[in-house]
């Protein structure tokens, strides 16, 4: 018998049209595939997924309105590995975390999402780039520190440890699947994270991102 077609891919809200996403038979559902500096968020029942070494994903979402997202960020660090948070300009560093956190907040809020309801889970921060001294655990602090600033606890977290992670995240029912990447056949992960932090350092700072 032949093959069924998959079914006709959802349309992306406003500003994710450039996301990857794709059809997962498996799963017999479609998904999003996110990379460094990149969110998205979804109404349509779709999966989220990425694979994190050093970086951080939140995962958020009003779970009565099945409305969510997820992130993925690093945020910048000098040359010889000094933590941003002990940096005199480390404000300047962190905005890029800011600017992760408060983009996605505010697109789940800008859907009918309430700051009160939104439920979030966060993962990744593993110590993988032995180039770079602890760039997961400042990814860790940052997002600790910033949701503890904002007044919102997280109801789970699988942060730190030496290994990378693939997250599957379900933004309709709040389920997240976490893999642990012990055997990778290269270092194709480790050179993507180590691309994006040179991009961060040669970039200028990202603006603000007012939250609703």
């Amino acid at each position: 018998m032949p093959t069924a077609a998959p079914p006709r891919l959802p349309p992306a809200l406003p500003g994710f049209g450039q996301i990857a996403r794709y059809w997962d038979p498996r799963q017999e559902r479609f998904a999003a595939k996110i990379l460094p500096g990149e969110v998205f968020v979804t109404q349509a029942g779709e999966q989220i997924v990425t694979v994190l070494g050093s970086c951080v994903s939140a995962c958020v979402r009003d779970p009565q309105l099945g409305v969510g997202g997820m992130n993925h960020f690093m945020l910048p660090v000098s040359e010889t590995g000094t933590r941003a948070g002990e940096r005199a300009d480390a404000w300047l560093s962190t905005r890029y975390g800011n600017f992760a956190m408060e983009s996605l907040i505010n697109e789940i809020l800008k859907r009918g999402g309430q700051r009160e309801r939104l439920e979030v889970k966060l993962f990744g921060g593993g110590c993988v780039l032995a180039v770079l001294t602890d760039v997961g655990r400042t990814n860790i602090d940052f997002v600790q520190s910033y949701l503890q600033s904002e007044g919102i606890t997280p109801v789970a977290e699988d942060l730190g440890g030496p290994h990378p992670r693939k997250v599957y995240y379900d933004p309709r029912s709040g389920r997240v699947r976490v893999r642990y990447l012990k055997l990778l056949p290269n270092d194709t992960l480790a050179q993507r994270e180590l691309a994006y932090q040179r991009k961060l350092a040669d970039e200028p700072v990202a603006g603000s991102v007012d939250l609703f």
